[in-house]
Formats: C-alpha cells, sequence, structure tokens
C-alpha cells in the first residue's frame, strides 16, 4: 500500500473550486472529508477527499421528454 497523497487547504480548496477561507472553515467545522490538523497546519487526504466528493455528487434530475 502506497502513502496517501497529502494535499493542503489551498489544493482542496481548488479540487473542490471553492475559496479557501470556505474549505478552512469546512475543516474547523469538521465537514471537509480526509481533513486534519498537524500543528497549526491543515492536511487533507486527496484519497479519502476524492472518495467524498464522489459519495456527495447529486445527479441531476431527468427532466420528462429528456434523451
Amino acid at each position: 500500500m502506497s502513502d496517501p497523497e497529502i494535499i493542503t487547504i489551498g489544493e482542496a480548496s481548488k479540487l473542490l473550486r471553492i475559496g479557501e477561507r470556505t474549505a478552512y472553515q469546512l475543516a474547523r467545522e469538521g465537514r471537509l472529508a480526509g481533513a486534519i490538523k498537524v500543528g497549526n497546519q491543515w492536511r487533507i487526504d486527496r484519497e479519502v477527499l476524492i472518495t467524498w466528493i464522489k459519495s456527495e455528487a447529486v445527479v441531476p434530475a431527468r427532466t420528462k421528454g429528456a434523451a
């Protein structure tokens, strides 16, 4: 098993396409999957974050008559 790829809050916010401040807030609230605090810095397990993104994805409802 390989070591997990650990990314910064900045990198996570780019992946999520949200502001860095929002990502910090989510991490502090325990709502950012894979986020851990190391000293005074946040780090995120990229694989955990990607899995969380996929599990939280909303599939658009098909409209009547859509192909």
